[in-house]
């Protein structure tokens, strides 16, 4: 028999997206999980409402009946609209529908707001880089959390349906399954969490078979998300096992699902092409480094993404060297130095943000700058930058990875001296 307690605490249903998700207007990729846990869920907590996010409603019947009975019974309703999530402002409207007022929406400041709510009170939150800084997570939360209450004491609608139709009854529904409802949705989250944190834990050991295991579990309860896929396969190739061509082959088809031909998500080009410049790397066969050049080059130029920049550059350094064409090897160079130019710029304005120290891919962007810094050939640059990402003790897998792609450019400039005295 349980003994657990009953949450009859008042409900603040979340309505936002999951994982991590690329905002095309700001070209910037956000991690919403961050969103809910660092702002969202204190902030509920703190105005004393249970957070409920619906990951999976498995309530019987029609789906739809559970998230409608959420929408209506909810006493408040945080909704995330960052990144245009197309879910999330179908059901924000709904919710406009049901209830006169206890709504409040929220977006990352750099996201354009879509459809007609320009005119709608928005709380602006910042992600600086991929992530919230501790200052600014501890700000909008508690921010956040004033505005629930507020809402919560205030009989002036927030909905526009109900602002500009004063005289609209709102429906109301019997508690029938409303509770199980609501059990459900708080468990499967509860769940799903417990999953993503365990594979971010094995990350962060460098335990990548660990890390595979998790983010497996994490797709498996969330398909259609494709965050959960891209870390998958990424903790897949890098596990190396059975053996490392069979993990890259295994990893390539664990992101067939996510259709990368097609994807414009950088995250998803960025995966594929390391899996394709690593077969490159293992077999030799030209296919896999023309395909990692295209989707390199797509994901920088969709959002000058530093990680598809800097592959990029390394990548057009090793197919120069393959090209038996003087000028194809030339364009091939040019298009090297040109893309690490780019990355300094790009690069150093990141640095030189008020919030950098706050980032959590600090790491990654010292490293970044290293490497594109030896790739120049202004190697005293680097080595301060590298020693700025050693400093920040990242974990043994990041340092491997600097380590592999150093290697590779260390190879790739004898390989220059040597054309240069033959020439």
């Amino acid at each position: 028999m349980s003994t657990t307690k009953p949450d009859d605490r008042p409900v603040c249903f979340v309505v936002m997206g999951f994982g991590k998700k690329t905002d095309y207007e700001s070209g910037r990729t956000l991690d919403l999980d961050s969103t809910f846990d660092a702002i969202i869920q204190p902030a509920a907590e703190s105005a004393g409402l249970r957070p409920i996010r619906a990951i999976d409603i498995n309530a019987s019947g029609v789906i739809d009946v559970a998230m409608y009975d959420l929408l209506l019974r909810a006493e408040v309703v945080v909704a995330d609209i960052s990144t245009g999530n197309v879910n999330a402002v179908y059901e924000l409207g709904v919710r406009h529908a049901l209830r006169p007022n206890t709504t409040v929406i929220m977006k990352e400041k750099d996201g354009k707001l879509h459809f007609d709510l320009n005119h709608i009170n928005t709380f602006m939150y910042e992600h600086l880089g991929p992530d919230i800084g501790h200052k600014e997570a501890k700000r909008a939360s508690a921010e956040l959390g004033d505005l629930i209450k507020k809402a919560l004491a205030s009989t002036v609608p927030d909905s526009p349906v109900y602002t500009y139709l004063p005289k609209l009854q709102r429906p109301r529904l019997s508690d029938e399954q409303y509770a199980e409802v609501l059990n459900e949705a708080e468990e499967a989250h509860q769940v799903l969490s417990a999953v993503l944190q365990q594979g971010r834990d094995a990350f962060d050991a460098s335990d990548m078979i660990g890390a595979a295991v998790a983010f497996e579990r994490a797709s498996e309860l969330k398909p259609e998300e494709p965050s959960f896929r891209q870390q998958f396969a990424l903790a897949t190739y890098k596990s190396q096992k059975p053996s490392a061509e069979v993990a890259l082959l295994r990893a390539l088809k664990i992101m067939e699902v996510l259709k990368p031909d097609d994807s414009n998500d950088p995250e998803t080009l960025g995966i594929t092409g390391a899996i394709h410049k690593n077969l490159w790397l293992l077999q030799g066969e030209r296919v896999h480094l023309d395909l990692a050049l295209r989707y390199y080059s797509r994901g920088f130029e969709i959002r000058r993404d530093y990680y598809n920049g800097e592959n990029l550059a390394s990548c057009f350094d090793m197919r120069s060297i393959e090209q038996e064409d003087p000028a194809e090897r030339l364009f091939d160079k040019m298009s090297a130095s040109k893309t690490r130019v780019a990355l300094v710029g790009i690069l150093h304005s990141i640095v030189s943000e008020p919030s950098f120290s706050e980032r959590s891919d600090q790491a990654w962007v010292y490293a970044t700058l290293a490497n594109t810094m030896y790739g120049l050939g202004r190697a005293a640059e680097g080595v301060l930058y590298e020693d700025e990402f050693r400093k920040l003790n990242p974990p043994d897998w990041h340092v491997e990875t600097f380590e592999k792609t150093k290697v590779t450019l260390s190879a790739l400039a004898g390989n220059k001296d040597r054309e240069q005295e033959m020439a």
